[in-house]
């Protein structure tokens, strides 16, 4: 059943949904703020901005159902469908910096040094980067938000991730997931990592500038 409701005449009051005021409510959205924050941008209530959202979203189900279009209510229908596009391109764009984080690989500094081979004379430059470690916290972050029922604080494993299974354990208990990921803390940063080679000379043998 279509949510449009019956609306009566406007008793000349204009409305404040005016093309300045949807271009901060889209603005704001793009940012992923929350509905509250995007409703004080654009100078509006909190409740007047739900309201339009309602009033847009009421009449795309009408229009779905078979409902003729109400004309009145095309502002209300082009800011619900601008809202949610602005909203998820802020999550998408939020998530692939998450992705980001968890994948690492994030440049982080970038050290350039000249120096003349021994061997052939010529002006070495080598260029290193220092770039952040794979972040497991931002996986696990990603997990409890969207896969609550399985991934949750309160969420019951059917298996322990361990795999150690012995004929007493229950088939299903509560994982404590502070002290899981304390020992993936651990057991991830007792990783050690061999140093990259040095070049057999690394030393500048003169003080010539090289532009």
């Amino acid at each position: 059943m279509s949510r449009r409701k019956e609306r009566r005449p406007a008793a000349g009051r204009p409305s404040l949904l005016s093309e300045d005021v949807e271009a901060r409510i889209i603005a704001a959205s793009r940012t992923g703020v929350a509905v509250e924050l995007a409703a004080e941008a654009a100078g509006i209530s909190s409740a007047t901005y739900r309201r339009w959202m309602a009033r847009g979203r009421a009449e795309i189900e009408a229009r779905e159902e078979g409902a003729d279009p109400d004309p009145e209510e095309d502002p209300y229908v082009a800011l619900f469908e601008r809202v949610r596009t602005a909203r998820a391109m802020a999550a998408t764009r939020a998530m692939a910096n998450i992705r980001r984080v968890a994948d690492g690989g994030i440049v982080t500094k970038v050290t350039t040094r000249k120096f003349r081979d021994p061997e052939t004379g010529q002006i070495v430059e080598e260029v290193t980067e220092d770039r952040t470690a794979p972040d497991w916290r931002a996986d696990a972050w990603y997990l409890e938000r969207q896969h609550r029922h399985h991934y949750g604080k309160d969420a019951a494993l059917a298996i322990e991730i361990t795999g150690m299974r012995t004929a007493d354990t229950p088939r299903e208990e509560h994982v404590d997931l502070d002290a899981l990921a304390a020992r993936l803390n651990e057991s991830l940063f007792a990783v050690q990592y061999p140093d990259p080679p040095e070049l057999e000379d690394g030393s500048v043998v003169d003080a010539e500038v090289i532009d």
